[in-house]
């Protein structure tokens, strides 16, 4: 055996490929490879943790259907899953994601075993924030 693949990044389909990195980019403190920080009507871009690693890409298409989870005909199909470590921070975070955007999609962040809400994005990909 030669070995494996290495996973890169998550893409995430969007209408708005910019709108939605600003989004992200706010929500976790990354920043554009560089080239991608330009507005330059780029159809693909990538976002970088501090350390300069890959950690979301986001590519332009011309429709995409919103999930309808938790009830619906359109299911997640992909989520991220982000975690924070305490009910407090998840309490600041939520108040974070609702002022960059995001739609609050379900609530349990009274459960003392996992607080958690999830969320969509502008562009209607499901996202959980979580205490772990």
């Amino acid at each position: 055996m030669s070995g494996y693949p290495t996973i890169l990044q998550p893409v995430l389909d969007t209408e708005d490929a910019r709108g939605l990195a600003e989004f992200y980019r706010h929500l976790f403190g990354l920043h554009y490879r560089p080239g991608d920080d330009a507005d330059n009507g780029q159809h693909w871009l990538v976002l970088l943790r501090p350390d300069g690693g890959r950690a979301l890409a986001f590519q332009q298409v011309d429709a995409l259907p919103a999930a309808t989870w938790p009830e619906g005909a359109v299911p997640q199909q992909i989520h991220l899953d982000t975690t924070v470590p305490s009910a407090d921070e998840l309490d600041v975070q939520h108040e974070r994601a609702l002022s960059l955007g995001a739609k609050l999609l379900y609530d349990r962040s009274d459960d003392p075993e996992e607080p958690l809400r999830v969320y969509a994005d502008p562009a209607g990909h499901p996202f959980c924030i979580f205490v772990a």
